[in-house]
């Protein structure tokens, strides 16, 4: 697929466009596409618009339209999201289609990862919960994913780190407990479970941006 360059940022899909080219697709699911996978998104977009990676959001059962509760809004303020990004976010509804260009598709909990697979099943390699992204990325070397990462396309290299990276499955010991790949819902809940949400989904982000960085650099 050729890359693609573009300078606007619709709503439903807060990927920071800059006029850069992008090389890159990831696509975060959560629920209502109002809390998690904003978040998660809107981060991604921010720290990784440099070499061309979009970020954009879904959700399982979101209505479309809705916006981002304010107690979400502000996390992605803390964690260096532009303002207007969040304010412009619009929820929209997971489907097949929105399934098929992402390079890698982040779950926040295995509802949702079991979902994304259900509706494109040749995307199992490429989906993973943030946690659990986390967990086998932190099983793999530096070395490891730049050898994975052949070729002279930046979407072809990101594919064979990822592949690296979900060979990991079975390798890795699961968590004791799986909810410890998963990200806490904090819709509806108090402050403190919107930060413990976000202190389990930041870490997480922070090694899709170590991996695709050493992809695609």
């Amino acid at each position: 697929m050729p890359a693609r360059t573009t300078s606007s940022c619709r709503l439903g899909s807060p990927g920071i466009r800059l006029g850069r080219t992008l090389v890159i697709q990831i696509l975060t699911v959560c629920t209502g596409n109002i809390c998690r996978s904003p978040l998660a998104a809107q981060v991604l977009a921010s720290r990784l618009a440099d070499i061309g990676v979009e970020a954009t959001s879904a959700g399982t059962r979101a209505r479309n339209g809705d916006r981002m509760p304010p107690e979400a809004a502000e996390l992605a303020l803390a964690a260096g999201v532009l303002g207007d990004t969040s304010n412009a976010h619009r929820a929209r509804y997971l489907t097949e289609a929105l399934l098929m260009d992402p390079d890698l598709i982040l779950a926040m909990d295995r509802d949702h990862r079991r979902a994304i697979v259900e509706l494109a099943p040749g995307k199992l390699r490429a989906t993973f919960t943030a946690r659990e992204f986390e967990r086998l990325a932190a099983a793999t070397s530096d070395d490891a994913v730049r050898a994975g990462a052949t070729g002279a396309d930046p979407r072809e290299r990101l594919r064979g780190a990822l592949a690296v990276i979900a060979g990991q499955r079975g390798l890795v010991l699961p968590p004791a407990n799986p909810v410890d790949d998963d990200v806490v819902d904090p819709y509806g809940r108090s402050r403190e479970t919107y930060a413990r949400s976000a202190a389990e989904l930041l870490p997480s982000l922070a090694a899709v941006e170590r991996v695709v960085r050493l992809a695609v650099g």
